[in-house]
């Protein structure tokens, strides 16, 4: 086995094993984890072992390992470190938040891609707190219609059931899914139209990764349904369909397209090193004069 393959397995190792100890401590010794959720709450310990592998892979490549490095100097750089550190909120906002390096592709791309990405930003929010045992809400023993959220074991707020706070809480889920499910019909109507598109996509790559988004949203909003305004009927199908889905979504997740979601930060540091070396002094040729490069990249 190789050295690279073997240090990537002892960082995955480590990542998920401290990733466990979190969720004993964070949870009071497994007493406040649903025992409904243990098989998300393994499926998303492999993904955490997953993503980690694959990322530690990806920095020892030379190219990748060297902007690592260089990324880092660069932005901790003393005349540099207070400008970065604006450029670097201006960034988190502009192209995470916003998405705007997408806007300038078309607004369809770009609706597509804010809508399924704050839909997943917001159930993972909700969704791993709760699988892991660290977040809980509990009806109070005086007024059931009062609810108590725990975090990590301890009491926080309390709420009434009926306000607007517990809609929210309780049917977040649901709002997340509200998001998912036209961004993923905008992707797929892009996918199947634009012809540049059809050229290079795979199925695996294009086509799975938004059916499985689709699934995912579609038996969560209709487990909604079936406890609300069906008595239950057909939840114990969707329940089982619904954990189907989402456990192969997270096992997917380092292998498939959805990896670079948390490849995507660290290529921001490249962005640095290319303003810095902007601003530092230029690489000229010898026998022209005339600048090429940044002498901080030569």
């Amino acid at each position: 086995m190789k050295r690279e393959t073997l240090k990537a397995l002892g960082w995955a190792a480590l990542v998920t094993v401290l990733t466990a100890v979190l969720i004993i401590v964070g949870s009071r010794n497994l007493t406040r984890l649903d025992a409904s959720l243990v098989a998300y709450t393994f499926a998303t310990l492999f993904t955490i072992g997953g993503i980690t592998y694959r990322y530690a892979i990806w920095l020892q490549r030379p190219p990748t390992s060297l902007y690592w490095r260089r990324g880092w100097q660069t932005f901790l750089m003393r005349r540099h470190v207070w400008r970065n550190a604006g450029l670097w909120v201006k960034r988190v906002v502009g192209e995470f938040a916003l998405n705007n390096f997408i806007y300038t592709r078309g607004r369809s791309r770009w609706a597509a891609h804010w809508l399924i990405m704050w839909g997943c930003v917001l159930a993972i929010l909700i969704t791993f707190p709760l699988v892991f045992g660290w977040f809980s809400f509990y009806s109070t023993p005086t007024d059931l219609s009062q609810y108590r959220v725990d975090l990590f074991g301890f009491p926080t707020v309390t709420f009434p059931a009926n306000s607007i706070f517990g809609f929210l809480l309780f049917h977040g889920l649901d709002v997340a899914a509200v998001l998912v499910i036209p961004g993923v019909m905008l992707a797929m109507r892009r996918r199947m139209r634009d012809e540049g598109a059809s050229a290079v996509q795979l199925f695996s790559e294009d086509f799975l990764p938004l059916i499985l988004l689709f699934a995912i949203s579609v038996s969560g909003l209709l487990l909604t349904v079936s406890y609300t305004w069906l008595e239950g009927n057909g939840y114990d199908f969707l329940k089982l369909f619904h954990a189907i889905t989402v456990m192969f979504t997270l096992i997917y997740i380092p292998f498939g397209k959805f990896f670079h979601i948390p490849q995507r930060p660290a290529q921001l540091g490249v962005e640095f090193y290319k303003d810095v070396g902007t601003r530092e002094e230029p690489a000229r040729c010898r026998r022209c004069g005339q600048p090429f490069t940044s002498r901080l990249h030569v």
